[in-house]
């Protein structure tokens, strides 16, 4: 027999809920109860949110436990989006409400007209309609345009042309925020929704129910109120009020990963996954880490508008735009493995410099900043990997006039002619496939140049190494 607190959806009128001894409880109880079953049974509470165990996912699980509303502050790309629709894995996977009712209605506690009088009328025969969690959540993302009638309601003109009288409550037609009764209302960058419109929320967040124009009803509506807000937002388009602001119970401020691992994870789960047919593909460890260390640095720079953020959506970009040029490259010189090289580093300018504000305007400048970074990247993760004395019989090798090209354009079996000229590459690339040979020559060279070992010219997108 299912459990009281979770009937069977087969079951189709109210008598069916009482005979199976099914109590509802307000939705924040009801995700409390939830949370505290997964947190006993050890599950994973937001699933796909990387980098936030220790921070921001405890002040979410306090928010609910004490049954507060949310705001997530946080620049963007912080995942919070992701969180809040996450959230609807605390809900009970099914939940009766009364059948042919505008909004949701709890069929032991109707709020509407219309919910109470088909309880009147048919009793333990009122029909159950069954709702699945997916369909309890609904977010609105504020711009100026919003109304009133959009989130909380207004009279219908067709049902008054039909011959109802105006004070009659089912003239009225309900707006998005009764709509999620029994679930979760969420508003993405609240500081953007005009202050008038704010107001108009005040009554949900502190006496949980709504009014619409003139009319003398009270609509005690069971939602959990969530917002997102950027703090750029409240300087340069608008504010939250402080009355507003009030009545949520907590304030969760989001963060970048603060670590490359963090990152990395992020830009793995995230990118596009490319359909590369018969190519393998291999991007070594490192070419990963300097695609998030270039992130790294961006929040640092002080010549990145550091208000405006730096996304993880642009290391998500960039690690998409290195895989397509290796696999443009593969495709353009018949080779049959996708490895990405710090020769790739510069196709990626495209997808950085669109998800990043400069604060130099001048021309030029964009690309002499980014160029800066993705050194600053690359010299820091060749720093984890080697001790640049352990390479000093590699660098010595150009002290006799060698010079050696490399280039995004040169197949991977052209830099085995570097490795038989530089016999000490031996011990730095072991028993790799050619192209990861390539890439880690490339990444080699291009580290003792930035330790300014070795001398570097770049013409047409080649470049020639020399002492």
């Amino acid at each position: 027999m299912p459990h009281p607190a979770n009937p069977h959806p087969a079951i189709d009128t109210l008598g069916g809920l009482k005979a199976q001894g099914y109590r509802p409880v307000p939705v924040k109880v009801e995700m409390r109860n939830n949370l505290i079953r997964k947190l006993k049974e050890g599950d994973r509470l937001f699933p796909g949110v990387k980098g936030y165990d220790d921070t921001v996912i405890p002040q979410l699980v306090n928010a609910i436990l004490g049954k507060q509303d949310i705001i997530l502050l946080g620049e963007r790309g912080q995942a919070k989006s992701r969180i809040v629709r996450s959230l609807t894995s605390l809900l009970d996977e099914w939940t009766p409400v009364i059948a042919g009712t505008e909004i949701p209605e709890d069929p032991y506690r109707p709020i509407t007209r219309l919910g109470r009088d088909l309880v009147t009328k048919h009793g333990d025969a009122t029909p159950i309609a069954w709702v699945h969690r997916d369909e309890r959540y609904g977010e609105k993302l504020a711009t100026p345009d919003i109304t009133i009638a959009d989130l909380i309601g207004e009279v219908d003109p067709i049902k008054i042309a039909e011959g109802r009288y105006l004070a009659d409550e089912l003239t009225l037609h309900f707006g998005l925020v009764p709509r999620l009764n029994r679930g979760i209302f969420a508003i993405n960058e609240l500081p953007d929704l005009a202050e008038r419109i704010q107001v108009g929320l005040l009554n949900l967040l502190e006496e949980r129910d709504i009014q619409i124009r003139g009319h003398k009803i009270r609509l005690p509506l069971d939602v959990f109120v969530v917002a997102t807000a950027n703090p750029e937002d409240y300087t340069n388009r608008g504010r939250i009020i402080t009355p507003l602001k009030d009545r949520y119970g907590a304030q969760i401020r989001t963060h970048y990963p603060e670590s490359i691992d963090h990152e990395i994870e992020i830009m793995q789960q995230e990118a596009e996954a490319l359909d590369l047919g018969d190519y393998p593909i291999t991007v070594p460890v490192f070419m990963r880490e300097i695609i998030a260390e270039i992130s790294h640095a961006a929040r640092r720079s002080p010549d990145i508008n550091q208000r405006s953020g730096v996304s993880v959506r642009a290391s998500i970009a960039n690690y998409e735009a290195l895989i397509a040029n290796a696999m443009r490259r593969a495709l353009t010189l018949g080779e049959t493995e996708v490895v990405p090289r710090v020769s790739d580093l510069p196709f990626i300018s495209p997808s950085f410099q669109g998800k990043v504000e400069f604060e130099a305007m001048e021309d030029g400048q964009e690309d002499k900043i980014t160029e800066k970074l993705f050194r600053t990247a690359v010299k820091a993760v060749f720093d984890r990997y080697y001790d640049v004395n352990d390479l000093g019989s590699i660098a010595n090798a150009f002290a006799e006039g060698l010079s050696v090209e490399t280039g995004e354009s040169l197949t991977a079996k052209s830099y085995a002619d570097i490795v038989n000229r530089i016999p000490s590459f031996g011990a730095v690339l072991q028993n790799e496939t050619t192209g990861v040979k390539a890439c880690i020559v490339e990444f080699v060279l291009e580290g003792l140049h930035l330790h300014k070992l070795l001398n570097k010219y770049t013409v047409s997108g080649k470049s020639t190494y020399t002492a």
